[in-house]
């Protein structure tokens, strides 16, 4: 029923054979990043070293971006894109959405911090961050969800579980994201992907489990991109 859900930190993904999650076939594009006329499909390769995939389903990384300049991290609040017809967000309620948008900021603040300094004004060594949960094609952003509205951490603090109960389905979460520069805003990193649940027992008992280990693998591996592409060492690739 609530078989959903966004989530994009961009970037590449890894399957284990007891993977929790595994990287969707497709996904639609919601709107958020407005143009999507760089985007190229992801690349795919050959399973090395116990990895099955290589970047999200969708992305663009700008050639000429000197990830090494880069020092400190502006993270803008997580939107959530619902679709206007049909959408499967609908049964749930508007706390559950904040706390979503919430706990996928978190699990990014929590990861990038560990290499940057998080700021909120922008810079020439400045990565500003753009992140949004979606829904497939003509989506508008729900304005109740914004975690601007209430700070993250105070949403997430002391919360309440999300949603639970035996869950009758595997579920799926989408993302878009959009790295730029915060000194001119130039584009260096745009991507869409889409995860969905494995047959894993853990979690079985909690509904949410799938979009919260989605959110958790795309916080991770946007760290070992950036680690990598910054020519950091000892860049520690996630497990799905």
């Amino acid at each position: 029923m609530r078989q959903m859900m966004g989530a994009i930190l961009a970037i590449t993904l890894v399957v284990t054979g007891c993977a929790a999650t595994q990287e969707a076939r497709s996904v639609e594009k919601s709107g958020f990043l407005g143009d999507y006329s760089l985007l190229k499909e992801g690349e795919r390769s050959a399973v090395s070293g116990g990895n099955a995939e290589n970047t999200a389903l969708w992305v663009y990384k700008n050639p000429a971006a000197d990830w090494r300049k880069y020092k400190k991290i502006q993270l803008d609040p997580v939107t959530l894109w619902m679709s206007q017809k049909d959408s499967q967000l609908n049964d749930v309620s508007v706390e559950d959405r904040q706390r979503l948008a919430a706990l996928l900021w978190k699990q990014l603040d929590e990861q990038l911090r560990k290499d940057y300094e998080m700021t909120s004004q922008g810079g020439p060594d400045v990565l500003r961050i753009q992140a949004a949960i979606t829904e497939a094609g003509d989506s508008n952003a729900t304005l109740d969800t914004v975690t601007s509205i209430i700070p993250q951490t105070r949403l997430l603090s002391g919360m309440k579980s999300l949603a639970t109960g035996v869950s009758g389905f595997t579920g799926s979460a989408s993302v878009e994201v959009k790295v730029t520069d915060g000194a001119d805003s130039t584009i260096l990193l745009e991507a869409v992907d889409r995860r969905g649940g494995t047959k894993s027992l853990r979690g079985a008992t909690n509904e949410w489990h799938d979009v919260e280990e989605a959110y958790r693998y795309w916080a991770e591996k946007m760290r070992y991109r950036l680690c990598q592409w910054s020519g950091g060492v000892n860049c520690v690739e996630p497990k799905a």
